[in-house]
């Protein structure tokens, strides 16, 4: 292990902060050029789809190729690639000929460039980062994401209001220009890989990925626990701003505050993982956040109108406890999933989560006008605290993070 790796996680997110918040400042001036131009939900809805489902489509095939490849290069180079369709749509709107369909190609294209790019991050930390360490950086991670989700929407739209679309686009390059210099200043391991790979196949590759999970019964179990949450978590999150404008009666100010006090809670979230070094039993905390989580939904859609300020409050916990869990859980599958297997299971798990936030968006207007917007905060928050309590029950899943606690407390005596 590399003794100065705190340098270079540094390095690395000094970089991925600029890319992560030019993405953020991207994505937000698209959706807002498209409701200026549009001013359709079913383009904001087609859009959203875009950026999502090639990343789900190709992320099992992604995967092996980052196992394969070498990951420093592989995240340089889709970074690059984003960079490159990002400068093209800039020279389209230099020119005045962008169609709404080429925004939709600009997201399908960066989320084949994130396909590449997150697992060959996630897959890179437990060869730069030590196993007790891992915890801390995945707080750290999600503390400069939630940072950038809170900067990229404001500074997107004060771009959008002052500049022309072709200059965010190049921010956008810019911001990517900087993510792949710092990692040349960097070194990142490759992991030992099997003889056999030396004949590859994709599909053999794709299945020892899936083996790699479904060869531990833990995982197995966190996976599916994770999926189901998702799958309710997500059409609650895409009715988030409707919640804010037609259940409390609030402006359009209330609604980018919703969207900020989430933020701040992930940052709190990440932040308190990332300073202190846990001696506790993880996922037994991921069980928690479950509960948290939904104790948050549940109690916001009893909320009566006046409710507001609980409402935000209730939402700043919420963005706390999901920063906790996704920390905790990708420092679980860092932890407990060989190196040389990490791109694949990322991306085998990217895939499948992101089903569920495709169909929570078809189902979102089936949701608001036939359940009502307050009963389905009700309804998905009672089935995501069912879904913690049951996890608490499942011995092989908890048994993931006795050991690591175990470990941990031997260490320290």
């Amino acid at each position: 292990m590399n003794k100065n790796w705190k340098k270079d996680f540094a390095i690395i997110w000094t970089g991925q902060f600029f890319s992560y918040l030019s993405s953020s400042v991207v994505s937000f001036a698209s959706i807002l050029w498209l409701s200026f131009e549009t001013k359709s939900a079913e383009v904001l809805a087609l859009a959203a789809i875009f950026s999502m489902l090639p990343q789900a489509l190709i992320g099992p095939f992604t995967g092996v190729l980052v196992d394969r490849w070498n990951r420093k290069k592989t995240m340089i180079f889709s970074d690059g690639f984003i960079a490159l369709c990002s400068l093209i749509l800039a020279i389209l709107f230099f020119t005045g000929k962008v169609e709404v369909y080429f925004i939709y190609i600009l997201l399908a294209l960066r989320s084949v460039g994130a396909a590449f790019h997150g697992p060959s991050m996630q897959a890179s930390v437990p060869l730069l980062a030590p196993e007790e360490e891992l915890t801390r950086v995945s707080g750290i991670n999600q503390m400069i994401l939630s940072v950038s989700s809170i900067a990229g929407p404001a500074l997107g739209a004060l771009m959008i209001t002052y500049f022309d679309m072709a200059y965010v686009m190049l921010f956008d390059v810019v911001g990517a220009a900087i993510a792949c210099v710092s990692l040349l200043f960097v070194i990142i391991p490759n992991p030992e890989r099997k003889a056999k790979i030396e004949n590859p196949h994709v599909f053999r590759e794709m299945k020892e990925g899936f083996n790699a999970i479904y060869g531990n019964k833990g995982v197995v179990w966190l996976f599916v626990f994770s999926i189901i949450v998702m799958l309710f978590l997500m059409p609650v999150a895409v009715l988030f701003p409707l919640m804010t404008l037609e259940h409390f009666k609030g402006t359009a100010f209330q609604m980018s505050l919703i969207e900020v006090v989430w933020g701040v809670g992930m940052v709190l979230g990440g932040g308190i993982l990332g300073l202190k070094k846990l001696k506790v039993n993880e996922v037994i905390l991921i069980n928690f956040t479950y509960i948290f989580l939904g104790l948050t939904f549940f109690l916001s859609g009893v909320l009566p109108s006046n409710g507001f300020i609980w409402f935000a409050v209730l939402t700043t916990i919420g963005g706390v406890s999901g920063a906790v869990y996704h920390s905790l859980f990708t420092a679980t599958i860092q932890k407990k999933i060989a190196p040389e297997a990490l791109g694949r299971v990322f991306s085998l798990y990217g895939s499948v989560a992101v089903l569920p936030s495709l169909i929570g968006l078809t189902a979102t207007g089936l949701i608001a006008d036939h359940i009502g917007l307050n009963f389905a905060f009700i309804i998905s928050g009672l089935i995501i605290i069912a879904v913690g309590i049951a996890a608490m029950f499942v011995k092989d899943m908890n048994s993931l993070g006795k050991v690591e606690t175990e470990i941990l407390n031997e260490a320290e005596k």
